[in-house]
């Protein structure tokens, strides 16, 4: 995502669609989705159904959705909040699975160059581990996951810069400053078996300084697994 190479602008305007679903996550509907993080996508993008041709390998990314997702076992109720750039049909969600009627939330919002926004973010805290070949000269590097906070911060690092020098997605923020909970792995059985991914939830301050890459990343979203309920940014 080339955020960082477009030209800055004193001001940039975000429009999307938000559903905020709160369900029952002792019903099987939900309950699959909790352990299959491919049901869970499969779950996200039906409310979707027809904006593209059926089939299409960029369906997702086309529609802009992006999802995000939290967990309450006391309560035994999933907070499901879906971003896309159409909008969203979710009468086909049983209403047993439903604790209330879907929240369908459309966000128009300014942002403006030295602005601080306060955010939340589940993210896939990837780097790629240097290899070298059996010639010894440098191979492609493989991807591995931060497990620990500290690691994370290094990715925040690369993203957000360090408070003074700007981020590539047009915010910058200490990285030092911002709360990270590492959450537990997702993962999906049989047909995509050995589909693991690390997620961190990372909560704290941005201060915007290129609008407009900065929309483009609450558009896109940030990090990898972004089919997979990562790299939605929630702003307040």
């Amino acid at each position: 995502m080339s955020i960082s190479s477009q030209p800055r602008t004193a001001t940039a305007r975000f429009v999307a669609t938000h559903s905020v679903l709160t369900l029952d996550a002792r019903h099987p509907y939900v309950a699959k989705s909790l352990i299959d993080a491919q049901d869970m996508h499969r779950t996200v993008m039906s409310g979707f159904q027809g904006w593209v041709d059926d089939g299409s390998p960029d369906a997702r990314a086309q529609m802009g959705v992006l999802s995000t997702w939290a967990l309450d076992l006391k309560a035994a109720a999933l907070v499901l909040v879906v971003q896309a750039k159409v909008a969203a049909d979710w009468g086909h969600v049983p209403k047993a699975a439903l604790r209330d009627a879907p929240h369908l939330i459309t966000v128009d919002r300014t942002f403006r160059a030295g602005d601080t926004v306060g955010f939340r973010s589940v993210i896939n805290p990837t780097y790629s581990k240097h290899r070298t070949g059996p010639d010894g000269q440098p191979v492609r590097g493989q991807r591995v996951a931060h497990t620990k906070p500290d690691g994370v911060r290094k990715w925040c690092g690369r993203l957000f810069g360090d408070g003074h020098i700007p981020g590539r997605v047009g915010a910058s923020a200490d990285p030092d400053a911002i709360s990270v909970r590492m959450l537990p792995t997702v993962s999906s059985p049989a047909p995509h078996k050995g589909l693991k991914i690390a997620r961190a939830e990372l909560r704290g301050s941005l201060t915007i300084t290129d609008p407009a890459a900065f929309v483009t990343a609450l558009s896109e979203g940030i990090g990898h697994a972004r089919a997979y309920s990562c790299g939605l940014i929630l702003t307040r």
